[in-house]
């Protein structure tokens, strides 16, 4: 399969010429980390007061990591490495839970970062001919402007529509033959479903491919809107912390996310030792960016759950590739003193037939014990049915969610469009224990 490249040269580098390169970039980011307050001041209790102290790829386990609860600490300015004035924009997390996370960039930050999203894009076998509808939020969140600047440097015709008013954004596939698509998949199952209600098959459209990301999806979500639409869905790696979209992303051969190594230095590391683990096992994902200049991060804590695929690809491109996310570290749920993951029971719910697109799942107590209940939609017409075979589906959704994570939940069934929808980042879990 014929594929093309960015920038040939960057993507398919030998692994001895990779790595010296990336020697090369961690002694100039570490010059750079010691320009913030934040790292001038951890970098000289480890002794290491230049790059030139970083003699291999090894020195890097010298440095302690870096964690969300790092930068907002430093809030709002004590990971910045440049002046302020050669800062052009700057990117943030909502700080629901508190400080939010800021990264800066430079004009050249932001050049890099439309040149990796630029990769990312015909990696994917998109390019200058299609028309890129971008139906991620565009402002402090990374996914908007993010991939807006990748598309644009391909060539692409991009409609920035933006989040929400769905039944504007299917009349501007209708109107544009829109060929590609960036949105949450939440997002694509709710406008799959506005389709059908409209009487306008999904398949109709000129859609070939879709990007997915901002949330965590099962790979029989990825099927199912694949088959909804008869599309190509990619799978998107990235934060905000590391830029956002761009970090990592499926070629067309869709058989793990390509990472650019060039720009990352990526480790998997156990999340509770914090040693590094051998290519194909998993574990938690840490990145150290090697060309960033306002923001630089050493060994920042992804937190995402996954293994290194160290095959080559059959693209050409020599970066490795990780494999699906399967949760994150802090994502994960105890509930009677069993571990759960949501991508767990999401991997089972969508590969039910009868269910559809949207469900929650609800964590509450009952007495002193607690209780999971997964409320999920499932198509009208199942509802016409008999009530005996709406019991057979529950007992058959909760069977099968028991086999995956030992937990026996309740199960609830909703008529299509009754539960939350959310236009940017899905709310999956509704957590609502009283701590005992």
């Amino acid at each position: 399969m014929s594929v093309d490249f960015w920038q040939n040269d960057l993507e398919t580098l030998d692994r001895q010429s990779l790595e010296a390169l990336q020697l090369e970039l961690l002694k100039s980011s570490v010059d750079q980390a010691l320009q913030a307050p934040f790292y001038k001041n951890r970098l000289k209790k480890t002794g290491i007061c230049s790059g030139q102290d970083i003699k291999s790829l090894d020195d890097l386990k010298r440095i302690p990591f870096t964690t969300k609860d790092d930068l907002r600490e430093s809030y709002p300015r004590g990971m910045l490495a440049v002046d302020q004035e050669q800062v052009v924009r700057m990117h943030a997390s909502s700080g629901t839970t508190g400080k939010p996370t800021v990264i800066y960039h430079t004009i050249k930050d932001i050049d890099v970062w439309a040149d990796l999203v630029a990769r990312c894009v015909l990696a994917s076998g998109a390019g200058k001919n299609d028309v890129f509808q971008n139906m991620i939020s565009y402002g402090l969140f990374t996914g908007g402007l993010g991939f807006h600047y990748g598309a644009e440097r391909v060539g692409m015709m991009i409609i920035p529509s933006g989040t929400g008013n769905t039944a504007r954004q299917i009349k501007l596939m209708q109107d544009f033959s829109s060929t590609v698509l960036h949105a949450t998949p939440s997002y694509m199952l709710h406008v799959n479903a506005k389709l059908i209600e409209n009487k306008i098959d999904p398949k109709s459209l000129a859609l070939k491919k879709a990007y997915l990301g901002a949330e965590p999806y099962s790979e029989n979500t990825r099927k199912k809107i694949e088959k909804m639409f008869d599309i190509d869905i990619y799978n998107s790696y990235g934060m905000s912390e590391l830029n956002g979209p761009g970090v990592g992303f499926e070629c067309v051969h869709k058989c793990g996310m390509h990472i650019w190594e060039d720009c990352y230095i990526l480790e998997v590391i156990d999340p509770d030792t914090g040693e590094n683990l051998k290519e194909g096992e998993q574990g938690e994902m840490v990145f150290t960016p090697l060309r960033r200049q306002a923001t630089p991060l050493l060994r920042y804590r992804s937190r995402d759950l996954t293994s290194i695929i160290p095959e080559p690809c059959a693209c050409g491109r020599t970066g490795r590739r990780i494999a699906r996310i399967t949760g994150r570290s802090d994502d994960m749920l105890i509930v009677s003193g069993v571990n759960v993951f949501p991508s767990q029971i999401e991997e089972v719910l969508m590969k039910i037939p009868e269910v559809g697109t949207n469900y929650q799942i609800y964590l509450e107590n009952k007495g002193a014990l607690e209780k999971m209940v997964v409320k999920v939609e499932i198509y009208s017409k199942l509802f016409e049915g008999s009530a005996a075979a709406l019991d057979k589906l529950k007992a058959k959704i909760r069977e099968e969610i028991k086999a995956q994570v030992v937990l026996n939940p309740l199960i609830e069934l909703h008529e299509p469009g009754s539960l939350p929808v959310y236009e940017l980042k899905s709310k999956r879990v509704v957590d609502n224990r009283i701590k005992l």
